[in-house]
């Protein structure tokens, strides 16, 4: 897998030419289910403006970039896309330097593999795209970090797909507090539970869900469940209840040093070899939000990506079953 780090201070030339790269895979992935099956332009637009006003604009942008398709701006306004399910481990260690450190888990084939640097709309953003307007993770220049992971619930609804509403919280939020708020307000298109961390040192999770009010909680970690196991197929498959206690015990009754915590992720049960199903670990990420410092991890490999003296580059990890 070939990873790459881009910087682009306003929207320009590289986020165009990589949407022309990567629109082909996205476009077959949004019109799987049929064009019908996708809201309109016009109502992407306007759930767009009723809950994200202040990216609005960027999202036109982006659109006119994009080559100013009406497929490609319903595709970016991340409204109702098609369901995608992830594993992922999350949470927060939370000593003297406070730091989220999580494990992606998914498919390789349907990854875009990027890291991301924008000052978008006058806010410094890095972390790692999905769709090239969404993240997946990521921190601003106020000492914000945010990451995700799939909520474990098969119900699919009306709102957005939850990569989009992390980049919003980066651009648009300095604080957890006004995170929090951000996450109970916006409505999601499935179940996610998005941790964030801000340079005061005070972290929430949002349970959030298509079907029920957002539960905003104080849990410094966050795998493939909500307060409940609901999809117990889907749990013993991604053993979250596992990787829950296991994250924990490593918080609570052990009390391991950071060094030896962020490793942990690196090693099973945390590290999930399930490549050929779909379900295994792309990449740990490790954010610094007060320090201003990301990094990539990969058993036997380090990418330190600060957000000052960021410099573009890139990688190639060999991932069982990758094309």
């Amino acid at each position: 897998m070939l990873w790459r780090a881009f910087t682009e201070e306003t929207p320009g030339p590289k986020w165009s030419g990589l949407f022309a790269e990567y629109w082909p895979h996205y476009q077959r992935w949004w019109l799987k289910e049929g064009e019908s099956a996708r809201p309109t332009y016009a109502e992407s637009r306007r759930a767009l403006t009723e809950h994200m006003p202040e990216i609005v604009p960027l999202w036109e942008e982006l659109c006119e970039l994009a080559g100013g398709g009406d497929h490609a701006a319903r595709f970016l306004s991340f409204y109702c896309p098609p369901p995608y399910l992830a594993g992922c481990s999350q949470a927060i260690w939370t000593g003297k330097e406070p730091v989220i450190v999580r494990n992606y888990d998914y498919n390789p084939d349907a990854f875009d593999s990027l890291v991301l640097r924008t000052s978008w709309q006058g806010r410094s953003v890095l972390g790692t795209s999905d769709g090239l307007f969404g993240m997946v993770d990521g921190m601003n220049d106020a000492g914000l970090a945010i990451s995700l992971t799939f909520g474990g619930r098969r119900v699919v609804g009306e709102g957005f797909g939850v990569p989009l509403i992390l980049r919003y919280v980066l651009q648009t939020c300095e604080t957890a507090e006004q995170a929090g708020a951000a996450l109970a307000r916006i409505p999601t298109h499935m179940s996610y539970n998005v941790t964030v961390l801000d340079k005061k040192r005070q972290y929430l999770t949002a349970m959030m869900a298509p079907d029920r009010k957002t539960v905003i909680t104080h849990a410094a970690v966050a795998t493939n469940h909500q307060e409940n196991v609901e999809w117990v197929s889907h749990a013993r498959f991604t053993a979250t209840v596992e990787r829950e206690r296991f994250l924990l015990q490593r918080l609570t009754l052990h009390r391991d040093p950071q060094d030896k915590f962020i490793s942990a992720f690196l090693k099973p049960p945390l590290y999930s070899t399930a490549f050929n199903a779909g379900f295994g670990t792309l990449y740990t990420a490790v954010y610094r939000p007060r320090l201003q410092q990301m990094e990539l991890r990969w058993p036997g490999s380090v990418w330190s990506l600060p957000m000052t003296g960021f410099e573009e580059g890139s990688r190639m990890i060999r991932v069982p079953g990758a094309a």
